[in-house]
């Protein structure tokens, strides 16, 4: 039910009428604000703008938070982050022009990962259109086919309106950003308050619990009880539709090996028994029934190919247009993952009996899998040699989170070493990129993090070239007081790309365009009033972030890794074969 904006609670924003006097006005900005907090919005992330302050003054008013970056691309990366962390849609806000082109590629990458997030955006008065105003770009045109709805507002009585609508578009199917610009005399100009409406909280949205068809719930138990050597990956998805409990319910009742990627990672605690981790490929091969669940068949699958031609496939997925893409499935499912799971957990009851004996003997096979790989890496990841072994950076950081850390990965090659090695305790305190391999997320992940979760640790591993992209808004953590324990894997490269060029074109090339600096990170940090130290010898790394906990500030421990050690994910690149 949409509200006229007489009906809510007073403001501060609203003018009242005195006898006689015009109808009582409430302006654009101060109607976003409004809107954003109908919406459950506590904070926006901003780079402030002569086209937006009016939405400023609205949020004060309104009590929302204003977090002020020093670039519009950690604003924009920061609103994904802070949906990915909170499940709430983040929203960030930028002025026009090159303002809106800054938080691009926060936007692409929250449009690849399918995280909810509203970027508004300045733009030049509309009585001005086409003129050649201040900063005036194709705003809408240019965010398109980066987002699920992008629209200009065209009347100060339907701001309101629109930011919901743009909202409600975040939740069509997959999630995903959406865009909207609004001229600046759109949200400079009032209206009378009677002729503005806010949709009220909570009672404009659907329910997208939907478990699609019930005949292929039934199929899929099917499947599922009279497999032999069942497999399952939890996706990103598990844990954007906060389907966790319904997915730990379903491979332990349904007693399924779990695989798990992406923001699923810690749905099972490491030492689980249905917990693998580096036995997934084998599993693949060898299983007669793999179910994914909230993941594409993307690169990161091989495009579908790694999924032998003799396993039945199924697939769940929030999103029609994914579901067999790049592959043939022989089951597809759209729908809530969680909701999915936990049908087909119903309807297998009493149908299980004891799945437990019958696949012990799978559980083994994999488990030996699991151990062999791990012992066969054992070696690097407890290595001592100098400088260090990225594995054994991993190792560090992963025996130095608990249940309650979160961790964030930004980088290339370092953290696909860590991606073989750190295992979060607690679900939803895995964060990276997502699909489109965006560098320079870490500091603005971290910021949003820290901000929805006061209460958790957060540990950030960065490559040097990833912290450098969007390392500058250190200092903002540092003036907002979210400390958070940060680990920079410096080897002066671009490995992962480095790597690439050697392969192709010879070790006399493989330098061209991907060597940086020697940059002392911990003194950068401590510029900016935060905590560094600085690591050559792989038995310090503990301490130093020990060190770094107890400091209670936003810290850079700069460790020196082996410039010359590789990923195997990254030698594995198809784009270098």
């Amino acid at each position: 039910m949409a509200q006229t904006v007489s009906e809510t609670q007073p403001a501060a924003d609203v003018e009242e009428p005195g006898p006689g006097a015009q109808p009582a006005t409430i302006s654009g900005g101060h109607l976003v604000a409004k809107a954003l907090k109908a919406e459950g919005i506590d904070v926006i992330f901003t780079l402030c703008g002569g086209h937006i302050i009016d939405i400023y003054d609205g949020c004060v008013d309104e009590g929302i938070a204003v977090v002020d970056v020093r670039h519009e691309q950690v604003a924009a990366h920061a609103a994904d982050g802070y949906a990915r962390m909170t499940g709430k849609p983040g929203c960030a806000v930028v002025t026009a022009g090159p303002g809106t082109t800054d938080a691009v590629t926060g936007v692409a990458n929250a449009f690849r990962a399918e995280s909810p997030m509203l970027l508004i955006g300045g733009q030049g008065a509309l009585n001005q259109h086409k003129m050649g105003s201040l900063q005036d770009l194709p705003h809408v045109d240019m965010m398109t086919p980066i987002t699920k709805f992008a629209a200009t507002v065209p009347h100060t009585a339907r701001v309101a309106d629109m930011v919901s609508m743009a909202f409600r578009e975040c939740f069509n199917g997959a999630p995903g950003p959406s865009f909207l610009e609004i001229p600046r005399d759109i949200l400079d100009n009032s209206v009378p308050v009677d002729s503005a409406t806010v949709p009220e909280p909570g009672r404009y949205r659907a329910s997208t619990k939907s478990i699609g068809d019930p005949a292929s719930i039934e199929a899929l138990a099917d499947l599922l009880v009279r497999a032999e050597k069942p497999a399952v990956l939890l996706g990103t998805q598990v844990w954007t539709s906060r389907g966790t409990d319904a997915a730990i319910d379903f491979v332990r009742q349904l007693n399924i090996p779990t695989y798990m990627n992406g923001s699923a990672r810690g749905t099972l605690p490491p030492g689980d028994p249905h917990h693998f981790h580096l036995s997934r490929r084998y599993a693949f091969n060898n299983a007669d029934v793999i179910l994914i669940v909230g993941t594409p068949f993307d690169f990161r699958m091989g495009y579908g190919r790694r999924l032998p031609k003799n396993a039945t496939v199924v697939q769940i997925d929030m999103d029609y247009r994914t579901v067999g893409k790049n592959r043939d499935i022989d089951l597809g499912l759209v729908g809530d993952p969680g909701a999915i799971l936990a049908a087909v957990v119903q309807a297998a009851s009493g149908r299980l009996q004891n799945k437990s004996g019958d696949r012990k003997a799978w559980f083994n096979e994999l488990r030996a899998e699991e151990d062999a790989a791990y012992q066969k890496r054992l070696p690097r990841q407890l290595s001592d040699a100098n400088p260090i072994h990225p594995l054994r950076l991993a190792h560090e950081i992963n025996e130095f989170l608990t249940e309650d850390s979160i961790y964030i990965g930004d980088g290339g090659d370092i953290v696909t070493f860590s991606g073989g090695v750190v295992q979060p305790k607690s679900p939803g305190h895995w964060m990276d990129p997502g699909p489109l391999g965006t560098i320079g997320v870490g500091i603005p992940f971290v910021m949003a993090a820290k901000y929805a979760r006061p209460d958790k640790e957060v540990v950030a591993l960065f490559g040097d070239g990833a912290f450098s992209l969007t390392g500058w808004d250190f200092e903002t953590l540092v003036r907002f007081n979210l400390p958070f324990v940060g680990v920079v894997g410096n080897n002066s490269s671009m490995n992962q790309i480095r790597y690439g060029q050697e392969a192709k074109y010879g070790h006399d090339r493989g330098r061209i365009g991907n060597t940086l600096g020697d940059v002392k990170y911990d003194e950068f940090a401590k510029m900016l009033g935060g905590y560094g130290e600085e690591v050559r010898d792989p038995k310090d790394i503990g301490p130093a972030m020990q060190r770094a906990r107890e400091s209670g500030l936003p810290s850079l421990i700069n460790v020196w890794v082996d410039p010359d050690a590789y990923a195997p994910g990254t030698m594995n690149q198809t784009m270098y074969k």
